[in-house]
């Protein structure tokens, strides 16, 4: 299994994420259930959410997952659960480049994500997600302290599988 880590990043690493955003919705296109961006005129996809918060908002944290010192994803970090309720840390967005997945490189990320930050969680998964809804059941099930909420959300916050844990930090 590669080494992974994590890379925290400011407005400097900006651009990396924005380029990296553009695999990560291509690859949701086929779960939402509802065109949520078109290509625009210079071929990229237009961005949501709005990434400069992840710098510039205290409560938002931005990083870069590499495996064995190559660039292999993303995680985005902020307070902005699903369910309505609040929340200490939402995985806002986490993308892994394909060649990378099922190598354990995103179990790694999402634990060494998760596992420092002590406090209620929230992670959302697309309804028609099934991969990413078995990878986020599992590494829940690995960090929580105590139970698993899993709730069932659709309404116009939400549609599909949110979790809410505790995690111990």
């Amino acid at each position: 299994m590669s080494e992974v880590t994590l890379e925290p990043c400011g407005p400097e690493r900006a651009e990396t994420i924005q380029n990296l955003f553009q695999f990560y919705v291509h690859d949701f296109t086929d779960f939402w259930e509802t065109r949520r961006t078109e290509l625009q005129e210079d071929g990229r996809f237009g961005l949501y959410p709005p990434l400069p918060r992840y710098w510039t908002d205290p409560s938002c944290s931005a990083f870069l997952i590499r495996a064995d010192g190559n660039l292999a994803g993303f995680v985005l970090l902020d307070r902005d659960g699903h369910s309505g309720r609040p929340c200490d840390f939402n995985v806002g967005e986490f993308f892994v480049a394909r060649h990378y997945r099922r190598e354990g490189v995103g179990r790694a990320a999402a634990l060494q994500t998760i596992r420092p930050r002590k406090g209620v969680w929230e992670i959302a998964v697309a309804r028609r997600n099934s991969g990413a809804q078995a990878f986020w059941r599992a590494v829940a099930a690995e960090v929580a302290v105590g139970p698993v909420e899993e709730v069932d959300q659709d309404d116009a916050r939400w549609n599909g599988l949110v979790l809410r844990l505790t995690a111990g930090g």
